[in-house]
């Protein structure tokens, strides 16, 4: 049996060792999506200037329906700001998540919204 705190501990471990790679500017910011139990969660961050550009998640949304149309609203929401704030490109930051179910829908929803990743 895998323990709760052997499932986050490895999740972590991906994700700083992704995070040497990965990195915003105030160009072509890190969309950062982290996704809890009941949310999803997703920012615009300029790494360089240390400062969060944009932020969407289903709690502010409050989204109804399942897991896959709620990501799918937040990626809608996310690109919305980024372009209101002149964002055309971003860098994908999946917080050590696999590229599956609600971080997928979150990065479609993105990319159909306009965002270029």
């Amino acid at each position: 049996m895998i323990k709760k705190t052997d499932r986050k501990e490895g999740r972590l471990k991906r994700h700083r060792r992704v995070r040497v790679h990965v990195s915003g500017t105030k160009e072509r910011p890190r969309l950062a999506v982290y996704r809890s139990l009941n949310h999803v969660y997703a920012q615009l961050i300029d790494d360089r200037g240390s400062h969060t550009v944009a932020a969407a998640s289903t709690v502010q949304l409050k989204a109804k329906g399942n897991g896959m149309a709620e990501a799918a609203e937040v990626g809608k929401a996310i690109a919305a700001k980024a372009k209101a704030a002149g964002i055309g490109s971003v860098v994908f930051d999946r917080g050590g998540f696999l590229y599956h179910g609600r971080i997928k829908a979150l990065a479609d929803a993105a990319r159909e919204a306009g965002l270029e990743f």
